[in-house]
């Protein structure tokens, strides 16, 4: 493969790297308090298969796959139907494929980016065709949109993976509301959506046996989990502020986590890090994911091509939320809801779904160095 005409963003490719470091040392961290010493080298190897999966992406081109999308989007829905039926069960929720001899395959990680690029593909037609909508072009658009997004959303729930769930809802919500579409159909989505929700919830605490008729064991527990945080209880919250505040200024160093917790190389990566590398370490590692969000956000305001705008719009807004609810978790100031820090947790599917996203990015990025440079 010949890149010779491809111009790189040298400051995301450093921030990557450095990801890359910072994720390999810690998950190196966490499968000492699990007894498995085969991560951290699994971790090496999806990192080696995602740089080679970014080199593929810039060689096919983002064209290829927008064109291409709806085939690639009635694949992922494939796969999630199936999931439901030959899909793996751990810990009640049936998320993975087995695959024999490499591990497990999540497709739901793929699904997210197909999404993106789907709803970039909708939004970007409709402008084109509709220089100024009218209420009902735009009402019937929106219905289009919820059909494509919700058969996901149902087959994910299912699973049960509401985390992932809430991740396609926000994809939807920051794409439409970047897209021009007027303001009115947010705040209408706002209030239905408050309304639902505060209906749920006065159910669950006035008469949990009702909640339960209603919505199913399964949901009631989900509901259980999330509000979980509220009285900052439950075993490996507890546990993992501990380690995270037991770290001080500078931590206990390297594969030196004090207490257990479950789950360290997953959803509580960020404490393993905090206690191993305390405060100023912790610090360190939020700025360099800060400058990240900020070079995605200014490549988007760079770009002149919308349906790139659209793209990067719905990965930042899943980056940024993934960032927010998995740290946030981790100090007990948001519900536990199993969603992992991009980039830094241990995972094959998600890496390597996280990286394939970074291909789109370098291929827009090289785009807009080209545009500047011809300026």
């Amino acid at each position: 493969m010949k890149l010779k005409n491809f111009k790189v963003d040298k400051w995301l490719l450093i921030i990557l790297l450095l990801f890359s470091t910072i994720s390999i040392l810690t998950i190196g961290s966490a499968q000492k308090l699990i007894y498995e010493n085969d991560l951290m080298t699994r971790q090496i190897i999806w990192y080696i298969i995602g740089f080679i999966l970014i080199i593929i992406v810039m060689k096919i081109k983002n064209n290829f796959f927008i064109k291409n999308i709806w085939i690639l989007y009635i694949i992922g829905i494939i796969l999630l139907t199936l999931l439901l039926i030959f899909g793996t069960p751990v810990n009640n929720a049936k998320c993975w494929f087995t695959i024999p001899g490499i591990g497990t395959f999540q497709p739901s990680e793929f699904v997210k980016i197909i999404l993106i690029i789907t709803l970039a593909s909708m939004i970007n037609k409709f402008n084109t065709e509709y220089q100024k909508p009218s209420s009902l072009q735009e009402f019937t658009f929106i219905l289009k949109i919820l059909i494509v997004v919700l058969i996901p959303s149902i087959l994910t729930f299912l699973q049960p993976d509401t985390g992932v769930v809430l991740i396609y809802l926000l994809i939807t919500f920051i794409m439409l509301f970047i897209s021009g579409i007027r303001y009115r159909w947010f705040v209408l989505a706002i209030t239905i959506l408050v309304l639902a929700i505060g209906s749920v919830v006065t159910i669950y605490f006035i008469d949990k046996d009702l909640f339960i008729k209603i919505f199913g064991t399964s949901f009631f527990l989900r509901i259980d989990r999330l509000l979980d945080w509220s009285n900052s209880s439950g075993y490996q919250l507890e546990n993992g502020l501990s380690a995270i505040g037991s770290g001080g200024l500078l931590g206990y160093g390297l594969n030196n986590t004090p207490i257990y917790f479950p789950e360290p190389q997953t959803d509580f990566i960020f404490a393993v890090y905090a206690s191993n590398f305390g405060f100023i370490g912790s610090l360190l590692l939020l700025l360099l994911i800060g400058f990240f969000d900020i070079k995605l956000i200014l490549l988007a305001l760079k770009t002149k091509n919308n349906i790139n705008k659209y793209i990067i719009s719905g990965i930042i807004g899943m980056l940024i939320y993934q960032q927010v609810q998995n740290i946030g978790m981790t100090i007990g100031l948001l519900p536990i809801t199993g969603i992992t820090l991009p980039f830094i947790s241990y995972g094959g599917s998600s890496l390597l779904s996280y990286m394939l996203m970074l291909g789109f990015i370098f291929n827009i990025s090289n785009e807009v160095i080209k545009e500047e440079r011809n300026k």
